[in-house]
């Protein structure tokens, strides 16, 4: 059975970075741009979704939060992953997630959600993508 993690985001080229880092690292990747899409996803792959990287500014004044609370009810860890700290500070408090910070290269937002995924505590996921 694949291990798939999801991947949100809207800037096409931080998207493939990610889908090819998770690739190399043995995870199927989904991806999405839309919280509609990333909805979709998780219905359809939840079987198999073991963990998500999300963005928190999908443009148009959309976040991910839909996202994050269907996932949180799901009980699937996810990490966020988001250049726009000074505008989406509230949405990432409320969500109380950890936080990989842009520009970062995609192999350690991968290996820091991994890190997540896996239990490891905070200092351990921020070390992952330093």
């Amino acid at each position: 059975m694949e291990t798939r993690l999801l991947l949100l985001e809207d800037e096409p080229l931080i998207l493939m970075d990610l889908e090819y880092a998770a690739s190399d690292r043995g995870f199927s990747p989904v991806s999405a741009h839309s919280c509609e899409e990333a909805l979709a996803l998780i219905e359809e792959h939840a079987e198999t979704l073991k963990f998500a990287i999300l963005d928190v500014s999908l443009g148009g004044g959309a976040t991910c939060l839909p996202v994050a609370r269907e996932l949180e009810r799901r009980s699937i860890p996810f990490i966020l992953h988001s250049g726009d700290l000074d505008r989406q500070e509230e949405t990432v408090r409320e969500l109380s997630a950890e936080l990989i910070a842009k520009p970062v290269p995609a192999e350690k937002v991968i290996s820091a959600a991994i890190a997540f995924a896996c239990g490891q505590d905070p200092d351990a996921v921020r070390m992952a993508a330093e």
